[in-house]
């Protein structure tokens, strides 16, 4: 796995380059929070508010927060979402604390895996020359494939099961792979999670969003093998309706 890891992190765009370094100083060089953002928005994922840790809670104050530091502020989040620069600056300037996610299913999608599985799918579908978008890490235990969003194909059949779909809702449900589509989120970088966790890019949001059907057999094979090693019970793809 070492080596996998290594060759790919040679692909990597600049933005990662410059977050794995992590510099004990401030660096002229390093993208601020806000370009960060403002990247990620102007390669059309739109984006909107989200809650932010407080030690081990949630800055929503709910007791007992499900997701804490995962989820938008407001339950307007799929309309308030926006590629907006204005915006984007006057929510950074006002909520300097805040994480930002991204709705998905309008523009894009993200086919969400475990980390390991994520790693050595990367690996490989690099190695074969295949164009892989945006991908990031989210905490220590998953991997984001950022896509083209699938739309609304007139039969879905044809596509895949819909068990794939993937709400915030049914998150627990989807303990391989994980499609967020219409009505669903993620996080994106930087975010920061409890636990002194976050959310970074691996490659950056420069990259163009590929076809996920592109992705989606090394994927769904490195979740089967992730779970086979790590003996659960569930599987990485439906095996019935």
């Amino acid at each position: 796995m070492g080596d996998g890891i290594g060759r790919y992190r040679g692909t990597e765009s600049k933005l990662a380059h410059w977050l794995r370094r992590r510099p004990r100083k401030p660096a002229a060089d390093v993208p601020s929070r806000e370009d960060l953002l403002l990247a990620t928005a102007d390669a059309g994922l739109p984006l909107a508010p989200a809650a932010y840790p407080v030690g081990y809670r949630c800055s929503c104050e709910r007791i007992g927060c499900p997701t804490p530091a995962r989820h938008p502020v407001s339950f307007a989040w799929q309309t308030q979402s926006t590629t907006d620069r204005a915006q984007i600056e006057r929510w950074a300037e006002n909520q300097p604390q805040a994480n930002f996610i991204t709705a998905t299913g309008m523009v894009h999608d993200v086919l969400d895996v475990p980390l390991e599985a994520g790693r050595a799918a990367l690996e490989r579908l690099l190695a074969e020359g295949v164009d892989v978008g945006p991908v990031a890490e989210s905490g220590d235990d998953r991997m984001l494939f950022f896509t083209a969003t699938r739309g609304t194909p007139e039969d879905e059949d044809e596509w895949w099961p819909c068990e794939l779909d993937c709400h915030p809702e049914t998150m627990d449900e989807h303990p391989g792979l994980r499609w967020h589509c219409r009505g669903s989120y993620v996080l994106v970088p930087p975010a920061r999670l409890p636990g002194d966790l976050g959310v970074a890019w691996v490659r950056g949001p420069e990259h163009p969003l590929p076809d996920p059907l592109t992705l989606l057999e090394t994927l769904t094979d490195a979740c089967a093998r992730h779970t086979d090693e790590h003996e659960h019970h569930s599987v990485a793809w439906p095996l019935s309706r």
